[in-house]
């Protein structure tokens, strides 16, 4: 729940008019600071880019924020994403709080200091890491969020699931979101799992880079459809099943085991079907992706259910073959 917090320190809060409208007050309620200040930027991951950045340093500028003051992401992974990467760069770092708002926030993005904006060659390209001083997850403030933005949150969580927690994925397939506070134990489950794989592996050199499961295929797909089609989550639902049909191709999963995998996300409502425009623009697009190396392309991909591999030995003309299903 969100704690009462006395700064004596400057503190600037960036949000977007649709939280400040829902929920800024709350958020004042439970914070005294030296002086406070509050900033919107527009709401989007089209949004997500440069501009918005330097949007954001001129008001840290404008109200003299100094290396001692605070910044406070209010908001969704996108604003998680641009306050953690504005408070980076800073006067070479200052803090940072994450406060999130959605519930893919809550359970994915506000843990474990990955911060980054997008360009017009894909997601995520420009960032770094920078750890948050704290993470305050609340879910009252997932009480006025669209039942659209719940799916797409729990898709990172069916995420979690089959790449680290078989228990996590049978209690979700018993989940019963018509229930009051069903969400507590999913997002404390879902945090716990992030936390744990940053704690060993922060700057993902290795088994960080299994909670891309879903998403080399999903940024693309968020690219390609130019940020305004599909929620994050949405692309990595449907980046889940196109690299199930690549471990499937591989025998690395069972039609079972991929069948219920696609009947979870189906269960919430998260979409599952692409049609890929030009197969051969979408292969291209894997050599952006920040985990391929020396023209290799590494896929994350299920190992049954519970269990994860990287693999960046795939041939071309399977994964051209792949992504024709999907054509």
């Amino acid at each position: 729940m969100l704690p009462q917090m006395a700064l004596d320190k400057k503190v600037l809060i960036i949000t977007n008019p649709k939280i400040a409208g829902l929920h800024l007050q709350t958020l004042l309620a439970h914070l005294k600071a030296k002086e406070i200040y509050c900033h919107t930027l527009p709401d989007g991951e089209q949004y997500k880019d440069l501009k918005r950045i330097e949007d954001i340093l001129e008001a840290a500028f404008n109200h003299r924020l100094d290396r001692n003051s605070l910044m406070i992401a209010f908001g969704g992974g996108v604003i998680g994403d641009m306050v953690g990467f504005a408070s980076g760069i800073f006067m070479r770092g200052i803090d940072f709080i994450q406060i999130p708002t959605t519930l893919l926030a809550q359970v994915d993005s506000s843990v474990g200091g990955k911060t980054g904006i997008n360009n017009h060659f894909g997601k995520n390209l420009v960032g770094l890491f920078h750890q948050p001083q704290a993470v305050y997850i609340d879910p009252r403030f997932l009480c006025t969020l669209p039942k659209r933005e719940i799916s797409a949150g729990l898709a990172e969580v069916v995420k979690m699931a089959v790449c680290f927690d078989k228990d996590l994925f049978k209690a979700l397939e018993s989940l019963d979101l018509s229930k009051e506070n069903a969400l507590l134990e999913i997002i404390y489950q879902a945090v716990s799992i992030k936390a744990k794989v940053v704690a060993e592996d922060e700057k993902e050199h290795g088994i960080r880079a299994a909670l891309n499961y879903g998403h080399t295929f999903g940024h693309i797909i968020e690219l390609q459809s130019g940020y305004g089609k599909y929620l994050h989550g949405e692309a990595v639902g449907i980046g889940i099943v196109m690299a199930n049909t690549l471990a499937l191709a591989l025998k690395l999963i069972t039609q079972d085991e991929f069948n219920a995998i696609k009947s979870l996300l189906e269960k919430f409502a998260i979409p599952t079907h692409y049609k890929i425009a030009n197969v051969e623009y979408f292969y291209d697009a894997f050599f952006l992706d920040k985990k391929s190396l020396n023209a290799k392309i590494k896929f994350i991909l299920p190992r049954g259910i519970g269990e994860v591999c990287f693999r960046d030995d795939i041939p071309k003309s399977l994964i051209l073959e792949v992504l024709r299903e999907f054509a």
